[in-house]
């Protein structure tokens, strides 16, 4: 079965962490989140994904230099100039030549614990030509809502709505089936939006049915949902890709080989291969990645400090994010959602609040 996965966006939300690499390359807990998509699809019979290629391309190819990807296929499809999400998945569909049955669309940054199984059965069941996923979000003014008949039939797909106004809190989970003659609807030579165009198409055709699922769902473009994703993986929270067996298992703590934990813990913590923090340091729901330093004195309170970054003593990190190979001054204070991006520095002493701040 085939998948198109979409990774082509920029991931402004997370600058600066995506100047340097687009969002489905970022880590969580150390694995590429686009790697723990490859596995969710791969357990539910997907033996070959093409990556709709647009910011960064390389990124992908130099990850991933042999093709596979945990033992799947991986096609890479670079757009020559952007395609928007429709165009990209004909684009992509078709740069791996005709294939029997429905493909599976993913946008790259959802990380999920779906029955895609039961979603295709489903897809099969309704006999439209394109299935959706649903998932019940609190505020669905940011979503695209998707009202269905009793039968799982699309009544409207109506894109970012006002809240009060969304007439139900089911939303596109970004997870599509589609049969291949959805590819035909959509035009080569142009920009199409699947949301905009395509799919307010089928509804219009009565070929769009949509299936509703409470299952572990998250789409990981702000910082909150990021850092969310990484301590759900440590929580168990989520099912598929929580791979993490290589690490010791001390309670609540993962500590990988070589790593050095004398930090006083507290809820969930992960300690990256080689990774060392020092006595009088406190840990509490932290990710420390592969050859990162955390001296005495430091707090790392709900953040993710990504590989080779040095914390100095002191420092209090809050509800943030530290890029690879950062560095962060003595007492400095880093908190709410603030993302330092890779190789940067902070200053001893000073105060970063909600910011993105890069060298």
């Amino acid at each position: 079965m085939l998948a198109v996965v979409l990774v082509g966006g920029e991931g402004t939300r997370l600058r600066p962490l995506t100047n340097h690499l687009p969002k489905p390359m970022l880590p969580i807990v150390e694995k590429p989140m686009i790697a723990r998509i490859v596995d969710w699809l791969a357990a539910h019979g997907v033996d070959e994904v093409v990556l709709a290629l647009g910011y960064k391309p390389d990124a992908f190819v130099d990850a991933f230099p042999d093709g596979m990807v945990d033992g799947v296929k991986i096609h890479y499809a670079t757009e020559p100039s952007p395609l928007d999400t429709a165009g990209a998945i004909r684009y992509a569909a078709e740069s791996v030549g005709t294939r029997q049955g429905p493909v599976i669309v993913v946008n790259g940054d959802i990380v999920t614990d779906l029955n895609l199984t039961d979603l295709v059965h489903f897809h099969k069941e309704s006999e439209g030509l394109a299935t959706i996923s649903l998932t019940p979000v609190e505020d669905p003014s940011a979503y695209g809502v998707v009202p269905t008949d009793s039968y799982g039939r699309v009544q409207a797909f109506i894109e970012k709505p006002e809240k009060d106004k969304a007439p139900t809190n089911l939303v596109n989970a970004g997870i599509y089936v589609l049969d291949p003659a959805v590819m035909n609807l959509i035009d080569s030579d142009r920009r199409v939006s699947v949301e905009r165009e395509i799919f307010p198409l089928l509804v219009e055709r009565g070929e769009l049915f949509a299936m509703a699922s409470d299952a572990y769902w998250l789409d990981t473009g702000t910082p909150e949902r990021f850092l969310k994703a990484q301590l759900d993986l440590l929580r168990g929270t989520r099912v598929y890709g929580n791979d993490i067996d290589y690490a010791e298992k001390r309670g609540n703590v993962f500590l990988s080989p070589g790593a050095e934990l004398e930090a006083e813990t507290k809820g969930h913590v992960y300690m990256g291969f080689a990774s060392k923090a020092e006595r009088g340091a406190y840990l509490h729901d932290a990710v420390v990645g592969s050859g990162s330093f955390v001296a005495p004195w430091v707090k790392v309170i709900g953040s993710v400090i990504m590989p080779g970054a040095k914390i100095h003593e002191g420092a209090i990190i809050e509800d943030s994010i530290i890029g690879p190979d950062a560095v962060i001054g003595a007492a400095a204070e880093v908190k709410n959602s603030t993302i330092v991006g890779a190789e940067s520095t902070v200053s001893s002493g000073m105060l970063l609040d909600g910011a993105r701040h890069s060298l």
